[in-house]
């Protein structure tokens, strides 16, 4: 008999567990609140970061913390009223980077990020979108000659765990990107990188795959889910849905959803912003580049040029704040020959574990309610594997990972 799913929240995740439920004969039904691909999944840089994964709170990040608690550093904004709402969750990210747990959480992210390109070359072939794959790699460039030292320590450590890197002098940075300005003194070739020209685009793609093999997707706002006699039921804006079992893939409005069911998550945001400014005629990029000492990606994308920020720590719906997102604009206009901004920025926000993994599996107590969501900066890059993941799960098949680091239970009891 077919079995019935819903998938709750139709970023890159949520699509993703809706594929790989269906594929395995599932009804489904995906349910956001906005057309799929037009929250999170719709802001990031587009790379499938293969390289990454170092957590963000790494042992390094102990050393970086004096220079970005007065909220001068463009990597990071503190908003500290905020900060001061949830000391606790404040206090366990950094507990999380002690040195002692690196390895394992290093181990964690390649296992999800090794099949990133792989997985979306097949779904952008099936979804007849190929033409949006970028197999470039992604550029690092540093500003000084420190970056030297950074670049071979970072392709070494690479190398260890079988990611192929060269690193670049400034005559090599300009040899593969002649249009960016002779700023940089050291760069990193990420060559095992990929990225597409609009993130959001591409979740929608895969979105109508999903209803061109018999999915179907509701727009709709999702106000709560409960158990039914017979499954689950999500109740929305246009009424309730019923299933045997429910995904939340949800992002930062997860832990929204399943309060009231009790389950404290751990999970919280990181705000981050975008702008897309146009070239000077005759400059352009061949790949993603990040400026290091700078801290912003420069993509080239459909809209143009994007520039995307560090994380700002501020409340998830809190006013925005350009402090970063103008200082790296100016940033990337040294690099690359760009026009004034004289567009929108965008806003977004990033759902965050304090140990900088994902939440994949099933949900402590509740039989038959599954959780994705989590992914960070990576859920671009992991959207494919976590949707695999929960499928396997929910089918009681042999994972194509260890699922153990992302269970729900090392923070939800």
């Amino acid at each position: 008999m077919t079995r019935s799913a819903l998938v709750l929240g139709a970023g890159m995740v949520g699509v993703s567990c809706a594929l790989s439920l269906q594929k395995r004969g599932f009804d489904v039904t995906l349910i956001d609140r906005r057309e799929p691909g037009r929250e999170t999944s719709y802001g990031n840089a587009g790379v499938l970061a293969r390289s990454s994964i170092v957590p963000l709170n790494n042992p390094g990040l102990f050393g970086k913390l004096a220079s970005y608690l007065g909220n001068r550093h463009a990597a990071l904004n503190l908003n500290w009223k905020r900060a001061m709402t949830r000391p606790s969750w404040l206090l366990r990210f950094l507990w999380e980077a002690r040195p002692s747990q690196a390895a394992a959480r290093i181990a964690a992210l390649e296992s999800l990020t090794a099949s990133t390109v792989e997985r979306h070359r097949a779904l952008m072939a099936e979804a007849g979108i190929p033409h949006r794959l970028r197999e470039t790699g992604t550029l690092k460039v540093w500003r000084t000659d420190a970056g030297h030292d950074a670049a071979k320590a970072e392709q070494a450590f690479l190398a260890a765990h079988g990611v192929a890197s060269q690193v670049l002098d400034r005559q090599g940075i300009s040899g593969i990107e002649p249009s960016l300005n002779p700023i940089f003194h050291a760069g990193l070739l990420c060559l095992e990188n990929a990225s597409v020209d609009s993130p959001g685009a591409v979740t929608q793609a895969y979105a109508e795959l999903f209803v061109q093999r018999g999915g179907r997707i509701e727009q709709a706002g999702v106000e709560g889910v409960g158990r039914t006699g017979a499954g689950w039921q999500a109740k929305t804006t246009k009424g309730p849905f019923e299933a045997e079992i429910a995904v939340v893939a949800l992002g930062p409005w997860s832990m929204d959803l399943l309060a009231p069911l009790g389950l404290d998550t751990k999970l919280d945001v990181e705000r981050g912003y975008h702008r897309h400014l146009q070239a000077e005629k005759g400059a352009s990029l061949s790949r993603p580049v990040y400026d290091v000492d700078a801290c912003y990606f420069m993509a080239p994308m459909e809209q143009g040029y994007r520039i995307t920020s560090g994380v700002d720590l501020s409340q998830r719906d809190a006013p925005d704040d350009h402090r970063q997102i103008d200082m790296v604009t100016k940033s990337a206009r040294e690099a690359l020959p760009l026009e004034p901004f004289a567009g929108e920025t965008w806003r977004g926000a990033r759902p965050t574990l304090p140990d900088s993994l994902p939440m994949i599996g099933a949900a402590p107590r509740h039989p038959g309610l599954w959780l994705a969501f989590g992914n960070q900066h990576l859920g671009l890059s992991t959207g494919p594997i976590t949707g695999e993941l929960i499928a396997a799960l929910v089918c009681e098949e042999k994972p194509p990972i260890d699922p153990t680091p992302f269970r729900p239970g090392r923070y939800i009891r």
